[in-house]
C-alpha cells in the first residue's frame, strides 16, 4: 500500500488516495477465488477444483474483484491514515474505487480526522482547592450513624407513637366508600417519618397507642402512579398493634469492640477522623479539577466535528448498558420502566460528552506545546498497573494498547498536572 496524496476538502474532512501494488492485489484476488471455488458449479469439473483462470474465462474477469476491493480496504485505509499524520474520528467515509484490475487497485477516501485546535493562557488558572476540616462534631455524627446501624427494636407499651419509632399495624383504605387495589394490609411495618406512604399519612399515626384503632384522611397526590386514585380523597381505617422504638448501645469501649476492628472508641474516632479527612480531601480535589476543566474548554478554540460528540455518547451509552446488566437489567428494559425513548436518552449525555471531548482535546494540544517526554519505565509501570487492574498478563495489555496510544495518555495526564501545579491558588486549603 501506498498513500498517493492527502488534501483537505474541508474543515475536518480529507481526501486520500491511496495504491495497492499488483502483487497485493493479486495475492488477494487468490485469495477470493478460493474461498469461492468450493462453492461454484464448473461443468467438467468436480465442485472446487476449476482452474482460476477457466472461472474467469466464464464470468469475467473481475469475478473476484469486489471480495478482493473489501479484503484489502480497511488495513490499506488504516495504513494510509497512519502515513497521512491524520487523526482518524470514526465517522462516514466516503469510497470511490478510481482503478482495479491486474496492475492493483486505486482509490480515494474521504475521512473525517481529529480537528485542529488551539488553547492560550492554560497556565495559572483560578480555582482555589477547599479542604473542610474534620471538627469533634462531625466525627460524633459518625458515631451516631454506626450506633443507629447497630441498634435493636424493642417494644414499648407506656407512651403514644412519635416519629423515629416502627409500627406494626392494619389498615384498610377506601374512595367515595369503595375499597380499591393495594388500599389494605395486615400487620404492615412502617417506620414512621420514613415518608413511604401518602403525604400526611404517616403524621396521623403520630400520637396513637397500642391497640387503638383510628381513620386516616389523606388526598392522593396529582402525579400519583395510579391513575383512578390521582387526586382522589380516601379514608384508611386502621389499628396499631405495636410500637417500637430504636435502642441505640452505648458509645463505649465495648461498642467500638462489637461494631468495628478497633478495641477502644478513641481508636475507632480516630479511624473515623481520617476517612473524613480523606473523604474531603478527595471531593475538594474533585471540585479544584472540575473549576481547570470549566476553564479549559472554555479556553479551547477550534471547530470540532459532531461525530466526535456522538462517538463519545455511543460510548457512555455502551458502559451505562454494562453496568444495567452487570444487574440483571439491559437498555431497552431501562427505557420501558422511565418512558424514555431513545433519543431522549441520549440527548442525556450530550452535555457531558462535549466537556469530554473538549477537555481531551485542550489537554493533548497542551500535551503538545509542551512536549512532555515519556519514559521507557513510565511506559512499562503503565501497562503493569493496567495489567493488575484488569488481572491480566502484561504481554497481553501490550497487544491491545499501542504504546503510541498509551504515550499519548501519560503525556495528557502530566498535561493536567502542569495545568494544577500551575494554578492560582492550588495548594492553599482554605478552611470553611
Amino acid at each position: 500500500m501506498s498513500l498517493k496524496s492527502a488534501n483537505k476538502v474541508d474543515t475536518n474532512r480529507v481526501e486520500l488516495e491511496v495504491e495497492v501494488d499488483a502483487a497485493a492485489f493479486e495475492e488477494a484476488v487468490n485469495k477470493a477465488y478460493k474461498k469461492n471455488i468450493r462453492r461454484m458449479n464448473i461443468p467438467g469439473f468436480r465442485k472446487g477444483k476449476a482452474p482460476r483462470h477457466l472461472v474467469e474465462k466464464l464470468y469475467g474477469e473481475s469475478v473476484f474483484y469486489e471480495e478482493a476491493v473489501n479484503a484489502l480496504y480497511p488495513t490499506a485505509l488504516n495504513e494510509a491514515v497512519e502515513a497521512s499524520g491524520y487523526e482518524y474520528v470514526e465517522d462516514k467515509i466516503d469510497l470511490d474505487v478510481t482503478s482495479v484490475g491486474k496492475d492493483g487497485l486505486q482509490f480515494k477516501a474521504t475521512i473525517t480526522v481529529k480537528p485542529e485546535v488551539q488553547i492560550e493562557d492554560y497556565k495559572g488558572l483560578k480555582a482555589e482547592k477547599k479542604v473542610t476540616p474534620v471538627t469533634d462534631e462531625d466525627v460524633n455524627a459518625e458515631v451516631e450513624k454506626l450506633r443507629d446501624r447497630n441498634s435493636r427494636l424493642v417494644t414499648v407499651e407506656d407512651r403514644p407513637a412519635k416519629e423515629g419509632d416502627t409500627v406494626v399495624f392494619d389498615f384498610d383504605g377506601s374512595v367515595d366508600g369503595e375499597p380499591f387495589d393495594g388500599g389494605k394490609a395486615e400487620n404492615y411495618t412502617l417506620e414512621l417519618g420514613s415518608h413511604q406512604f401518602i403525604p400526611g399519612f404517616e403524621e396521623q399515626i403520630v400520637g396513637k397507642k397500642t391497640d387503638e384503632e383510628f381513620d386516616v384522611n389523606v388526598t392522593f397526590p396529582e402525579d400519583y402512579h395510579a391513575e383512578e386514585l390521582k387526586g382522589k380523597a380516601a379514608v384508611f381505617h386502621c389499628k396499631l398493634h405495636e410500637i417500637k422504638e430504636k435502642e441505640l448501645p452505648e458509645a463505649d469501649d465495648e461498642f467500638a469492640k462489637d461494631a468495628s476492628e478497633f478495641d477502644t472508641l478513641d481508636e475507632l474516632k480516630a479511624d473515623m477522623k481520617k476517612k473524613l479527612e480523606d473523604r474531603r480531601e478527595k471531593e475538594a480535589e474533585e471540585a479544584f479539577e472540575t473549576k481547570l476543566i470549566d476553564q479549559l474548554v472554555e479556553k479551547l478554540q477550534g471547530e470540532i466535528p459532531e461525530a466526535m460528540f456522538e462517538n463519545r455518547i455511543n460510548q457512555d451509552v455502551r458502559e451505562f448498558d454494562y453496568r444495567l446488566q452487570s444487574q440483571g437489567l439491559n437498555l431497552d428494559l431501562y427505557l420501558q420502566y422511565t418512558g424514555m425513548d431513545m433519543d431522549g436518552f441520549r440527548a442525556g449525555f450530550r452535555e457531558q460528552a462535549e466537556k469530554k471531548v473538549k477537555l481531551r482535546l485542550a489537554l493533548e494540544k497542551i500535551a503538545e506545546l509542551e512536549d512532555f517526554p515519556v519514559s521507557d519505565e513510565e511506559l512499562d509501570e503503565e501497562y503493569k498497573n493496567i495489567a493488575e487492574q484488569y488481572k491480566m498478563d502484561v504481554e497481553k495489555i501490550k497487544g491491545l494498547i499501542r504504546e503510541k496510544d498509551l504515550k499519548k495518555d501519560l503525556a495528557v495526564g502530566k498535561a493536567m498536572e502542569l495545568v494544577k501545579d500551575t494554578a492560582a491558588g492550588e495548594g492553599k486549603k482554605s478552611k470553611k
